[in-house]
Formats: structure tokens, sequence, C-alpha cells
């Protein structure tokens, strides 16, 4: 060098100071974050405790073991008014789950089918798609609650009146859906359980062999109808196995009531309709905008090879479009459940409802409202580990 200096190693790493290195700067701030967290939380237990404590209210879960003295208008499992709090609360949250998998059930086909009328090129079938969408999801989902269960199923006839879809087999009135009730013997309901389970292991394990056939060979195999063959068969050949223990409770119409059978509460009704149908809009735009995602070359790859609309659909279209619906598809199911608390406004007994009920009559409120809290972030995590599961699964991985 002209000026007498040593050149400067560019390969040589010099000694970065703990306090700018970018990962422990990271790391320091996330401690203190959740250290900061903590504190607050800490914080608002003992003043909330110490109030409590001022006010003379006592603190404990010991109430769930008392007697709560009010009947519940649905339970699945046996329910008394001489049952436990805790029994009650497990009852109403029984009841948040029926509503909630069953209206992720309905509103998935729902939605699925509305969203791809969307993209129909029928003009009518997309354009009452697409009102379907616009109207009911800028319509609250209180007031639908609201509309069903008042404006629709509030002006049913009384019992005496029954509406029969079904005559003599199905009545349909203000206090409900009632239908013939089957009852299983329990050697035979125990079988029946088992055989469905089996059904549908093995309908999984069909489905994963049929997909790694196709990759390996091309061919097909109808999974479809083997699973609903299985699913359908396996517990019919176990229940005419055991001797096809079976009783039927029909409906019987009398001059001023029905008797027998089994009801379907108008609250139940109202919650499923209002839930299905306002969660479906949602889920047919998602379904509209993962099918507008994929590639239109693709179809036409597929239209080449001679696949059939509902193959381009089902073997093309939707495996590809999938990734992108069901991140938005789980946040829709989340709201789903979530939305479900709005039960308490129509009188559905679900877990708001019985909390409500528990604290309005015995206390317990901070109580009450810390196992709802509770309750629901653990279901609404279950809901997302399991979607997230299944995205990573369905994922299309580029080798």
């Amino acid at each position: 060098m002209g000026n007498g200096q040593a050149p400067r190693q560019t390969g040589a790493t010099e000694k970065r100071h703990w306090s700018t290195d970018p990962f422990i700067r990271s790391m320091a701030f996330q401690i203190l974050t959740i250290v900061v967290m903590l504190a607050l939380a800490w914080t608002i237990v003992v003043d909330t405790a110490a109030n409590m404590a001022r006010q003379h209210v006592a603190v404990g879960i010991s109430f769930l073991w008392e007697s709560t003295g009010f009947d519940l208008a649905q339970s699945l499992i046996d329910y008394s008014s001489a049952s436990s709090i805790g029994r009650a609360l497990f009852i109403g949250f029984l009841n948040t789950v029926l509503v909630a998998v069953l209206g992720i059930i309905f509103a998935t086909l729902i939605g699925l089918t509305v969203g791809v009328a969307r993209l129909s090129s029928n003009w009518l079938i997309s354009r009452l798609a697409t009102a379907y969408v616009e109207i009911i999801r800028n319509i609250p989902l209180l007031l639908q609650l609201f509309l069903w269960y008042f404006a629709v199923l509030g002006v049913l006839p009384d019992p005496k009146n029954s509406i029969q879809p079904i005559p003599g087999w199905v009545f349909l009135n203000r206090r409900g859906l009632v239908f013939p009730e089957v009852l299983v013997g329990s050697p035979t309901k125990t079988a029946l359980y088992i055989a469905f389970a089996v059904a549908i292991a093995a309908a999984f394990i069909i489905r994963s062999w049929a997909r790694r056939r196709q990759a390996a060979t091309g061919k097909l195999f109808p999974t479809v109808k083997i699973g609903f063959l299985l699913i359908v068969g396996l517990p019919l050949l176990a229940f005419l196995g055991l001797g096809a223990d079976l009783t039927l409770n029909a409906p019987r119409h009398s001059t001023f009531n029905i008797s027998g059978g089994t009801t379907v509460n108008p609250e139940l009704m109202a919650m499923l309709a209002g839930l299905t149908f306002y969660t479906a809009s949602f889920i047919a735009e998602t379904v509209r905008g993962g099918i507008l995602a994929v590639s239109h070359g693709q179809v036409e790859a597929a239209k080449a090879l001679g696949l059939s609309g509902g193959q381009t659909l089902n073997l093309v279209v939707l495996p590809q479009a999938l990734r992108v619906i069901i991140p938005p598809l789980t946040n829709q199911y989340l709201n789903l459940t979530k939305n479900s608390s709005l039960a308490v406004a129509i009188g559905y007994p679900d877990l708001v409802y019985v909390g409500e009920v528990v604290f309005s009559k015995l206390g317990h409120t901070m109580e009450v409202i810390a196992l709802w809290m509770v309750i629901y972030l653990g279901t609404s995590l279950i809901t997302s580990v399991f979607m997230n599961w299944y995205n990573r699964r369905v994922a299309i991985v580029e080798r």
C-alpha cells in the first residue's frame, strides 16, 4: 500500500458486543414483555382478591358441588333440579359443543355449495348465490336469531294444530319438532358405537392407501362410495348380528298435546339456523376466493385430459384451493363457536346461559366468568390445533 498501512482482512470476524447482538436484544425484549404482563396480571388478581375480601365475598370452586334448584330445557345427559352446579355447567358446555359441531358441519356444506355456485356460468344460480351472501352477512347475527326464533318459529301453531310433514310420525309446532325416538338396548348400542368407530378408522386408512396408489399408478379408487358403505354397512351388520334390539317410540297426537317421541326445541333450531346460514355466507366468500386463486391454466389442463367438471373441481381445483381456504376457514369456525354465546338472547341453555342463571341465583360471578373464559379459550385452541394440523396435511409440498 502506498500509505504504509497493512491491508484490512475482509474475511476476519469482529467480536460483537452483547448489547448490539440482534438475537440477544430480541430475546431480552421478549422476556421483559412477558415479565411485565405477568406482573400486571398478578396485580389485577391480588387487587381483585383484596376487594372481594373487603366485601366479604367468598372465592372458590366448592359451589360446583351445591344443588342448582333450577331445571334446564335441554340436557344431553341426565339432569334434575337436585343435580350439582358443576353438572349443570357441564350440560351447558355439551349444549354449546352440540350447536358448534352441527353448525360447523352444516355451515361448511352450505358455504361450499354457495361459494361454488357464485362462480357458476349459470346467470340465475350465480346471482342467487351472490344475493344470499350479500344479504345474510350484512345483517347482524343477533337480529337473525331473533328473526328465526320469534318471526319464523314463534308463529308456528300450538300442539293441537301441529303441522305434520310426515302425517302421524313428525309434528312441527311452537314447542319444537317432534319425531320418533329410536331406543336401542345397551349391549347393541355399545356394539354400534364400536362398529361406527371402526368403520371411520377403516375409511381413513382406505383413503390414505388410495391416495398413495393413485400417486404411484394414476388409478382412481372409489373411496367415497367404499367409505359410505363402511360407515353405514358395518354398524348395520353389527345391529342385525345382535338380534336387532330396537324399539320405536313414536309420537302420539292427542286432543291438546303430543306425547312420546323426541323433541328438538325451538331454541336449538333457531340457534342452528342462525349460526349456520350466517357463518355459511362468510365461508362461501372464503371458498370463492380460494377457487379464484387457482390458476385458470389448471382448469384448462384438466379439461384437456378429459376430466369432467366435477372431477376437475374435486381432483384439481379444490386440492390446490384448500391451502388458501383453510386459514380463513379456521377463523370462521372459531367465530361460530364464540358466537354461540348469543344463545342467551333466545333462552337456549348453552354454557353462558347456564352460568348466567347460576350467578344470578347463587352468586359466584367471578368464578363463573373465569370458567367461561377458560372453556372458550380451550375450545378455540383445540379447534386451531386441529385445523393447523389439517392445513399441514393437505398442503402441497413442492419437491
